[in-house]
């Protein structure tokens, strides 16, 4: 009798992680109650009148030494608690002692982008918070929104792709999710982290409009919809000045323009000054104080008036009293293992992208596989998640052959599993299987930026198997788009992304058809490196340290549309088991505004229950200032059909999405004149069209 895939992962976990486990199943999530913000101001202000100038300058930065880590001690005589915080973006990866416990782990942020479900990223959001809390932190160094601007980058799979608008509405889901439970979102990183090359000295030059059309509009809707509670500056200049130190980003649209009202944290070692830094508006330096130590001297040599030690001070206590974190703290209680990991699995199966499926070879039909050949790298072990700061140690993992085997249930199927080293071996094996699976893919982390290429020996393996077996299924494990000069090769390709611990039971549900497939690209996938800016050095990786963003508002998509270049898979393509229809396109102009409501109806037009993600794009008119791309995401919609059923899709259309910025004026203007209005199912298959001409 085959083992079942529970029991053969808990052979696997450690002591610790089963503590976790069973304990977690009875655990409960508390919090304090929240503060009404003008309240936290004024008890922050009293707390901030009591303190010694030595203490506020305690209060400015982190400490780092054997015991704390990402933490700002606290001073008892003034009821001031520590604040620990714990990375990252795909779930906790430090505890309040800086040892990094085991927690869930989450598939990554840009598999949750390419689920295209704001609610999903809600739920994404809340399990980490709720997480953290568990590891005695009250602050979550995520979302990372920063746009995909070029695949290669080391950081991309922390992020939500390309697309300004996808990435703003899954970064609000992600906050709202981490801040219902009490814990501060800390949107990162404030702006323009695009490339991990050179990453702590490089000069970006960006255009005004750029900025504000590209980079900026994820963190606009972070702190304006979603009311992030702390923001992190990041690494790189900005048209030559430090993002820690950038009085216009920081003091000027982030503080003034947008509203924020919490508290702006540096990446870690991103400070590179004193009191320019503090004047500018940033307001803790982490992880610990080597320029933030010496303020006290500087307030009483007259360079810094106290005034703002106090204001960074009241920004960072109004924001915690708020959240509740002046109050009895409850006792951190373990991770709920099974439920967190059921969440996780949904997440990884939801967005998981079909990108070929010729023949419908997928699903597999368990009844008719004889034997099944598995092979590569990540078949024989689980690909949970991206490294760096970001990585999470899982509580579990279920390997790929568990999940497989435990999904087809079916006692005559043979499963052998190799690794691909041997390539011999995995021929051999893959001619006499009824399919040839081979899972391969990618290890990207922060710190570095990565090539597109998938190593030359998965590569090899690839090939190697298709000619064996006619079958071949390729699933990938990566972190971004990877090049795949197989593809006409194979008959079947599957993006997992990092499908997060449940690795093994997700990717099998989605090959058996226990699932059927709705993820969407939130990332164009190349045909070559030439397509991408690679191919001038100027604009990545840069040239004596300066990288020009000469493409100005040609990203992603955008540039393929714009120069008429076909890649291998478009921005916001998927395959299903099933098929969609759209049609009755009705665009209703709202009279006296630059606003429309878009209705359409979508029908499962197969047989079987799918999901389709309903996408809107804009074509704008003619600007005098310079013209919009040809096509933009403006909306989109997921929803779940039934065979032969229909549903009618509704998005409202704002100014806002009718605008450009000026920058003559320095704001957002309405383009007048025919816009053209665009529906399907991604950039390159938009079967719906009409025009709306904005006067």
């Amino acid at each position: 009798m085959r083992m079942g895939s529970w029991e053969h992962t808990f052979r696997k976990v450690s002591h610790q992680a089963l503590l976790f486990i069973f304990c977690g199943a009875l655990a409960t999530q508390a919090q304090s109650p929240r503060v009404p913000h003008d309240q936290a101001v004024v008890r922050a202000r009293r707390i901030v009148a009591q303190m010694t100038l030595d203490e506020k300058i305690t209060e400015l930065h982190g400490i780092h030494d054997a015991t704390n880590y990402r933490v700002i001690p606290g001073i008892p005589r003034l009821g001031i608690p520590a604040l620990h915080m714990t990375n990252g973006p795909e779930g906790p990866s430090h505890g309040a002692a800086g040892l990094q416990p085991p927690g869930t782990a989450m598939p990554s942020p840009l598999a949750l982008a390419a689920s295209w479900d704001p609610a999903l990223a809600f739920e994404y959001g809340k399990e980490e918070a709720e997480e953290t809390r568990s590891v005695g932190s009250q602050l979550l160094e995520g979302p990372d929104v920063n746009i995909a601007r070029v695949p290669q980058g080391g950081r991309t799979f922390e992020s939500f792709g390309e697309d300004p608008y996808l990435s703003s509405r899954i970064a609000v889901g992600t906050i709202n999710g981490i801040q219902s439970t009490g814990i501060m979102a800390d949107v990162k990183h404030y702006l323009a982290n695009n490339q991990e090359n050179q990453r702590f000295t490089i000069n970006e030059v960006i255009g005004e409009r750029t900025l504000r059309e590209i980079y900026m509009p994820a963190f606009e809707a972070a702190i304006k919809e979603a009311h992030s509670a702390t923001v992190m500056c990041a690494y790189p200049r900005v048209n030559g000045t430090f993002n820690c130190e950038n009085a216009t980003l920081l003091n000027g649209v982030l503080k003034k323009e947008w509203g924020f009202d919490g508290f702006v944290i540096s990446d870690w070692g991103a400070t590179h000054s004193g009191v320019p830094s503090a004047l500018a508006g940033l307001d803790l330096e982490m992880p610990t104080g080597y320029y933030f130590s010496h303020l006290g001297e500087a307030v009483k040599s007259g360079q810094l008036p106290v005034s703002v030690l106090d204001g960074m001070l009241v920004r960072r206590f109004a924001k915690m009293i708020e959240y509740g974190d002046f109050a009895p703290q409850p006792v951190p209680t373990p991770i709920p293992a099974f439920e967190h990991g059921a969440i996780s699995r949904n997440i990884a199966e939801q967005s998981m992208v079909l990108l070929k499926n010729d023949g419908n070879l997928l699903p597999l039909d368990p009844s008719q596989l004889r034997s099944i050949a598995l092979i590569g790298p990540y078949a024989v072990r689980a690909r949970s998640s991206g490294e760096g700061s970001a990585h999470v140690i899982p509580i579990y993992s279920i390997a790929p052959d568990d999940g497989l085997s435990s999904a087809i249930e079916i006692e005559r199927t043979h499963i052998t599993t190799l690794d691909g080293t041997d390539l011999n071996a995995a021929v051999a094996a893959a001619k006499h299987a009824s399919v040839a699976i081979v899972m391969v893919g990618d290890i990207d982390t922060e710190g570095r930026d990565q090539s597109l290429d998938l190593p030359e020996s998965q590569n090899e393996l690839i090939a190697a198997v298709a000619r064996a077996n006619p079958r071949t299924i390729v699933v990938l494990k990566t972190g971004s788009a990877v090049l795949m000069p197989w593809i006409d090769s194979v008959p079947a390709v599957l993006e997992a992304w990092y499908p997060g611990e449940e690795d093994g039971h997700a990717v099998a549900d989605v090959l058996l058809g226990k699932v059927n497939p709705s993820g969407k690209l939130p990332i164009t996938f190349p045909r070559s490196v030439d397509e991408t800016l690679a191919a001038n050095p100027e604009q990545y990786p840069g040239v004596n340290g300066v990288v020009e963003y000469k493409e100005g508002l040609e990203v992603g998509y955008r540039a393929y549309t714009a120069h008429n270049v076909t890649p291998l898979f478009p921005f916001g393509f998927g395959l299903s088991y099933t098929q969609f229809r759209f049609d009755q396109l009705v665009v209703k102009h709202e009279s006296g505004r630059a606003g429309a409501i878009v209705t359409f109806r979508v029908t499962n037009a197969g047989q079987r229950d799918g999901a389709e993600v309903a996408q809107l794009y804009l074509g704008f008119p003619p600007i005098a200032e310079g013209n919009e791309p040809p096509i933009q995401l403006k909306g989109f919609r997921k929803v779940m059909l039934k065979p032969r059923e229909s549903k009618t899709i509704e998005l409202h259309l704002d100014a806002r999405s009718f605008s450009y910025w000026s920058e003559q004026s320095h704001s957002w203007q309405v383009a007048p004149g025919a816009f053209e209005i665009m529906a399907g199912d991604s950039v390159t298959n938009t079967p719906l069209k009409t025009t709306l001409t904005i006067h």
